[in-house]
């Protein structure tokens, strides 16, 4: 993992730490009420830190925090998958949220471009994630930043 990186506005992106799995289990809980959705009930959230945190990582967590806050603002979790075509790893970023109340600070901005970072650092070929279709603010964020919606892929998904 790269190291911490400082922002302008205080703001501080770092690799998570078992003892910030509250802190993320509490901002997981934040997004997927933002999103509309079911957050992880309190079994899935055991697994999630495990997944995180225990002896063998499954994910990645990166943190931003605020300078003079105790609990971070936001998060990215990210894994690697594989491209046979590309012979090369993908970086696949799983989540990107913000506190709402932490918006326009950079923050986002900051866990983002760590992110593309870290694939370079990897040599990865290629980043890749997925939006909401009523997310706007984060469609429009992404190809800013240059990214390309795929329009001739559809995410399918089987629940085990």
């Amino acid at each position: 993992m790269a190291a911490e990186m400082k922002l302008k506005n205080g703001i501080e992106i770092r690799q998570g730490e078992a003892k910030d799995g509250p802190a993320l289990i509490r901002l997981i809980l934040e997004l997927a009420d933002y999103e509309k959705l079911q957050g992880p009930d309190e079994e899935a959230q055991r697994r999630l830190l495990d997944h995180a945190f225990g002896e063998k990582p499954r994910v990645e967590v990166l943190l931003a925090w605020k300078e003079g806050d105790s609990e971070p603002v936001g998060y990215a979790m990210i894994f690697e998958t594989y491209s046979s075509f590309l012979a090369k790893p993908t970086l696949y970023l799983e989540d990107i949220f913000i506190k709402p109340n932490f918006r326009g600070l950079g923050a986002g901005r900051g866990l983002f471009e760590h992110c593309l970072e870290l694939a370079k650092t990897r040599d990865c070929g290629r980043v890749e994630w997925t939006c909401l279709d009523w997310n706007v603010p984060a469609q429009e964020f992404y190809e800013r930043k240059g990214a390309k919606r795929m329009k001739e892929w559809y995410l399918y998904r089987k629940v085990l």
